[in-house]
């Protein structure tokens, strides 16, 4: 019982290969790529590639104004990539890359994708207080009685 018959199915088998050879990566660490930082100081922030300095370590750049995160060298495995590219060359300055990403609208691509929504979503709850999460709950089983009755009715 392999993938594919035995018979001699060879469009099925450039079908698979091909779909395969699809599923690459589709992000790749080039300057202008907008990349959310993992880890460290400045954890949960937005930045800008702006340059490669060698396979593991590239200069990253907020810029400072729009996302909070200074220009500085950082890892590679304390990002990760977006969707979002902007078109700025390599080394570009702060003040080309804050107008190219206003040219695209990148930031406000970005906030509205579901990846951002999530992580506001993921804040927005760790920032509850008791009185909030007490309310959250109340809110909850008034919906799960609401929805219960409205099923019932059926």
């Amino acid at each position: 019982s392999s993938h594919f018959g035995s018979s001699s199915d060879s469009s099925q088998v450039e079908n698979f290969l091909c779909h395969h050879a699809m599923a690459m990566y589709q992000r790749f660490v080039q300057s202008g790529r907008l990349a959310l930082i993992t880890f460290g100081p400045y954890a949960g922030k937005m930045a800008t590639i702006v340059d490669i300095v060698d396979q593991r370590h590239v200069v990253v750049d907020g810029p400072e104004s729009v996302t909070g995160v200074r220009r500085h060298m950082m890892p590679i495995k304390r990002l990760s990539l977006t969707d979002f590219r902007a078109k700025v060359r390599r080394g570009a300055r702060e003040k080309t890359l804050k107008k190219a990403l206003e040219k695209d609208e990148i930031m406000k691509k970005w906030s509205e994708s579901a990846w951002a929504k999530k992580l506001n979503a993921k804040e927005a709850r760790a920032s509850l207080t008791d009185f909030d999460r007490f309310k959250l709950m109340v809110a909850k089983k008034k919906r799960a009685t609401a929805v219960k009755k409205a099923l019932k009715k059926k």
